[in-house]
């Protein structure tokens, strides 16, 4: 292996490609054979791969794909965005913390009931902050289709959260 082959296979953006691919099939025995799949496919064929404009948006679409191919070839539901909360201060009280848990625990049951498109838009925008233009790349779908998509997830949300008598905290 030469040495621009090795530096082509560490990816400046392998955690966002990680992460991704974790989202969706919901473990990491998963997500690592499905980064490793990646990699095959840059290996096999390196000569298109160097030619690529968008690297990042290729390997995230790659994952994807190979991400949503795992997660049908077992039949279980795509993800559960609870793994992805980790929002702990040790200075709040306990009566805080658990409404605040309550909270986030709605929100998260009501972000899983959203479609897989919207549901996957809402990850790739607002936890992983690509933009709408990336958005459509990775998921091949129009701009258009993205900003509907998460304006009615969000909507979606809204209404959810309003139904279920929640207040709004601004920070």
């Amino acid at each position: 292996m030469n040495a621009e082959h090795s530096k082509i296979l560490d990816l400046p953006f392998k955690d966002k490609v990680y992460r991704l691919a974790l989202g969706i099939v919901g473990n990491t025995y998963d997500a690592e054979d499905i980064i490793q799949e990646l990699l095959i496919k840059i290996w096999n064929r390196i000569d298109q791969y160097t030619d690529i404009e968008n690297k990042e948006a290729w390997c995230m679409t790659v994952t994807r794909n190979l991400a949503i191919d795992k997660v049908r070839s077992r039949k279980v539901p795509v993800m559960d965005i609870d793994d992805y909360t980790f929002l702990r201060d040790e200075e709040i009280t306990h009566d805080k913390k658990l409404e605040n848990s309550d909270r986030m625990n709605s929100i998260m049951s009501i972000v899983n009931e959203l479609p897989e498109k919207q549901r996957m838009i809402v990850y790739l925008r607002d936890v992983e902050g690509y933009s709408y233009k990336e958005i459509a790349e990775i998921t091949d779908n129009t701009l258009d289709f993205i900003k509907v998509s998460l304006h009615r997830a969000r909507k979606t949300l809204k209404d959810a959260l309003l139904k279920r008598n929640f207040k709004r905290y601004d920070n």
